[in-house]
Formats: structure tokens, sequence, C-alpha cells
């Protein structure tokens, strides 16, 4: 699977548990929504990341990955210590100058 280089590093940050690896691939005026709530800049969505690694030590395996117009989505597995794991979600990405502007988590 050929996936942008941000997303890669995302990825590996994540089953890293690497919440300032994370942070540092959005840019510093990104939105993430995911699970009812929206965290808006880097700093913000490193504390997020953190909090949830810390609750859910969350690990994604990519599963598919397609480009529609401007947005790029990712399906990956998701599974750690939350119910229903695994669990196959969305990440609905925005992408601009190597940094993600903006992600958005479905399922």
């Amino acid at each position: 699977m050929n996936l942008p280089t941000v997303i890669t590093d995302l990825v590996k940050a994540q089953n890293d548990f690497d919440s300032a690896a994370y942070a540092n691939c959005f840019s510093d005026t990104a939105v993430v929504f995911d699970e009812g709530k929206t965290h808006n800049g880097r700093k913000e969505i490193e504390h997020w990341i953190a909090d949830s690694n810390e609750r859910y030590r969350s690990v994604m395996k990519p599963v598919s990955y397609e480009e529609i117009g401007t947005e790029k989505i990712l399906k990956a597995e998701v599974s750690g210590t939350f119910p229903q794991s695994p669990i196959v979600l969305k990440f609905h990405f925005d992408i601009a100058d190597g940094q993600i502007q903006r992600l958005k988590v479905t399922d």
C-alpha cells in the first residue's frame, strides 16, 4: 500500500504510542474530529492522543487507502483495550505541505 509519508509517520507514531511524534504530523492549526469531540491545534492534539493512548493502547493496521479529490481516506483495523476491539475505522485526511490539516475518524 502506497501511503503518503505523513500518514505512514502517523501510523508508526500511533503504534509506538509516541504522542509527540503523532502530534508533529499535524500543522499548528490542524483540527481533529473523533468520538464526537473536536481538538484544535498541535498541542491539543498531542494531549488528546496521549490520553487516548493511556486509556485504549490502540494500534493501527492499514487495510486500504484511497484518494477522492483532495481527501485521503485510510481504512485501518484498530485494536486495543476498548469495547468492540478490533474495529475497522476510516481516517479522513486533508493534507497540505506534508502536514495533516484535518482528520476526521469515522466507523
